[in-house]
């Protein structure tokens, strides 16, 4: 699937070719392209979409001691655990036997596969992943619940609530060789009130739209009025730095509104046997591989920009309704049965 990003660059909308696992992949439209497409379904972006600084580097932060490091001081490590409003706890690497059955059956699960990142998000403020890298809430999201009753962000999807992680080379696939991105998110509508281009809303990314954007990956889902017949289709994209046309994979199934969903898109840079292209993107949803495409079919070649990640909003254009919980991200691909066994430890009564 092919999307559109970024200033004077071309939109291909309603594009059809046969996908690789017996699905259709599509082009897409990221950025801000216009709504009336000509007679080949091409359409252009603005010629200077509104300006969003670039913010510089941050390093990667060293590790903190054990009475900072974890997630946010109010979150909740599981339904009956209090909040007692000390600092909040270490990650496993750092934390005692005893301390280790506070965390989620799910939350062990996950830190046993070594993410780069990983973010509960139940809390507020700040939180802190496995590393060292800091997450900032803005515009004061709520709470909600997840399948295993761990609590998970609430964005309201109209005042500007997001999630932002400062740049890190590991969240790149460029300086990775692959990246495996999960979530889970619940659209709580299948109309989104503040979407962008189309009608669709970039929920978690590392992209930055400026007089020079600053452009790798996304998640996003679209709106059922969006104008490119792609009702509530989920997918993620790849993209050179600059933007433009970028490869990505999808799937689109019936939403419902209030239904959590396991996401996991996986992006590679290494061909996957001797006679593969180099690099693909793939989607999973609940475990289940759902979507496969080339990057070489779409001239793309990941970068490493200063963008930094967002989740609620990448592009600080579009923003989500509803949850958002468990963000990670892997300097690797996850194989089919590890993702399998994630979504099985977040569903296991």
């Amino acid at each position: 699937m092919r999307s559109t990003l970024g200033p004077n660059r071309p939109t291909i909308l309603g594009h059809w070719r046969p996908g690789p696992l017996g699905r259709f992949s599509a082009w897409g439209a990221c950025g801000a392209p216009s709504q009336n497409p000509s007679a080949h379904a091409r359409a252009h972006a603005p010629a200077h979409p509104a300006h969003i600084p670039v913010p510089t580097r941050t390093p990667l932060r060293p590790a903190l001691s054990p009475s900072t490091v974890g997630r946010s001081a109010g979150a909740r490590r599981r339904p009956g655990v209090r909040d007692t409003g000390r600092p909040a706890r270490a990650w496993p690497h750092r934390l005692s036997a005893a301390e280790r059955v506070l965390l989620s059956s799910y939350d062990q699960t996950i830190l046993s596969d070594d993410p780069v990142l990983f973010l509960g998000l139940g809390g507020a403020g700040t939180e802190v992943s496995p590393g060292g890298l800091i997450a900032t809430y803005h515009g004061s999201p709520a709470h909600t619940h997840l399948p295993n009753g761990d609590t998970a962000t609430l964005f309201d999807g109209t005042s500007g609530q997001y999630v932002e992680v400062p740049d890190s080379d590991v969240l790149s696939v460029s300086t990775t060789g692959a990246l495996t991105i999960e979530a889970w998110f619940r659209p709580d509508v299948l109309v989104f009130p503040r979407p962008e281009g189309s009608g669709y809303v970039h929920w978690l990314g590392k992209l930055t739209y400026a007089t020079v954007n600053q452009c790798e990956w996304v998640a996003r889902v679209y709106s059922a009025d969006n104008t490119e017949g792609r009702a509530n289709r989920v997918s993620g994209y790849a993209f050179n730095p600059p933007g433009g046309l970028g490869a990505g994979s999808y799937f689109q199934d019936p939403l419902r509104p209030g239904e959590w969903i396991h996401y996991a898109l996986v992006i590679t840079t290494a061909p996957d046997g001797p006679a593969e292209p180099p690099g693909h993107t793939k989607l999973y949803r609940d475990g289940r591989l759902r979507d496969r495409d080339a990057l070489a079919d779409y001239n793309i070649v990941p970068g490493n920009t200063t963008s930094p990640l967002r989740i609620g909003s990448a592009t600080l254009r579009s923003y989500f309704l509803g949850g958002i919980g468990k963000v990670a991200v892997y300097p690797r691909e996850l194989s089919a049965e590890r993702l399998a066994a994630h979504h099985a430890a977040m569903t296991a009564c």
